[in-house]
């Protein structure tokens, strides 16, 4: 266990405190069991060690890896025994996925260790409630999404301006447009961000932003989803595949049969793939109905995440159109249902439609429909019911 402080120690002391995702201050963090889940990439460790770090001036508190070679010998919960017992009081457990039997061990504990508090991290919340082990009621689950345009000036151009609701941004803009453009000229930053800003670490690898995001992907095809699903190297050679094919049609509308054909799978074995790259994700599954995807159902609609990814495949050849799509159903899925309409691109939470384009994008597809509007591309203003695009990276 000496081994694991010193671990821990060294990584708070590599953290800095200077800059906070949107849902630091958000989460209760004195619920005795978080769940943080998250795309692989989007900060969820370096929330977890900020967090750390404010404790450990007056509180007992240790970061650990459930990937580390010493849980091969040594079960958690005898480690969380030994814990406590030195006096500790808060624990964060990164990469839980990756021991067995985790959420067994970890309702072990809740029940039996009343005065602990702990964090955890997984890379999908589906995972958190995927077992029989009643975690749903224990733990307070929150989703850690990349960075927002708002995150990403604050971060890499030291701009900070406060998050706005899609309310006030539809029909109370005025503050906040004002604010943003004598700050910003937000259309030459916004391309920036559409290729290398959504994920924290752009802050760290400059140039090689791209690669590392493939890496990334990588190691969410080669190692978390034969980690979470229990899928061969078989298994997860036909998803990378699956990937490849998708990245370059996207928005797709699924033909599941060819598909299928194209990948060798079946139709079942298709949806179940493509709804485990939607959990990880690395896709976005749109469906007409708000309830969401199923394993036994093909989505309406497939979209990459996020820009980013989009530019990791295609490099300078990413379509715009799709790019404009996809920022968008990023941006809002966040913190609202988005589902796909029978006219428009996107239905906001039963209520706001959405067409999305460039500058000349008019309003005939929507004309005569109430709450109707145009999410435009390369504008800097309002005008009526067409908003900049850039403006919805401000939601959070």
């Amino acid at each position: 266990m000496e081994r694991l402080f010193r671990i821990s120690n060294e990584a708070k002391r590599r953290v800095s405190n200077r800059f906070h995702r949107y849902l630091y201050d958000e989460i209760d963090w004195d619920n005795r069991l978080i769940g943080i889940s998250g795309a692989r990439g989007s900060g969820k460790t370096f929330l977890m060690l900020q967090k750390l770090k404010e404790l450990a001036s007056h509180t007992m508190a240790l970061y650990v890896t459930l990937d580390d070679v010493y849980f091969t010998g040594n079960s958690l919960v005898s480690f969380v025994d030994d814990f406590e017992k030195q006096g500790g009081k808060y624990l964060f457990l990164d990469e839980v996925h990756k021991y067995p039997n985790w959420s067994q061990e970890l309702k072990n504990i809740y029940d039996f260790h009343p005065h602990l508090k702990i964090v955890f991290s997984s890379s999908s919340a589906l995972e958190i409630f995927k077992g029989s082990h009643d975690l749903s009621r224990r733990a307070l689950v929150y989703n850690l999404p990349g960075l927002s345009f708002r995150e990403y000036l604050l971060l890499m151009h030291k701009v900070d301006i406060d998050s706005v609701t899609l309310y006030d941004l539809l029909h109370e803009h005025e503050e906040f447009s004002s604010k943003v453009l004598t700050h910003i000229k937000p259309l030459p930053l916004f391309k920036q961000y559409l290729k290398e800003g959504y994920y924290p670490f752009v802050i760290e690898t400059g140039r090689n932003y791209l690669r590392q995001l493939m890496n990334t992907i990588n190691t969410v095809l080669e190692v978390d989803l034969p980690a979470i699903h229990h899928i061969d190297f078989h298994s997860s050679l036909k998803i990378k595949k699956l990937l490849s094919i998708i990245a370059h049609i996207v928005p797709y509308k699924p033909n599941v049969e060819k598909l299928a054909r194209q990948t060798d799978l079946t139709r079942p074995t298709l949806l179940k793939y493509l709804s485990y790259l939607d959990k990880a994700q690395v896709l976005k599954l749109l469906s007409t109905d708000p309830i969401g995807i199923n394993y036994l159902n093909k989505p309406e609609k497939v979209y990459l995440q996020n820009t980013n990814i989009a530019y990791a495949f295609a490099d300078l050849n990413a379509d715009i159109g799709n790019l404009r799509e996809t920022f968008f159903l990023n941006q809002l899925s966040n913190k609202h249902q988005v589902i796909y309409p029978q006219k428009g691109d996107f239905l906001i939470d039963g209520k706001y439609l959405f067409e999305v384009g460039g500058k000349n994008k008019n309003r005939n597809q929507i004309q005569g429909v109430e709450h109707a509007f145009v999410a435009a591309d390369d504008i800097e203003y309002w005008f009526k019911s067409k908003i900049p695009l850039w403006a919805f990276g401000f939601l959070y």
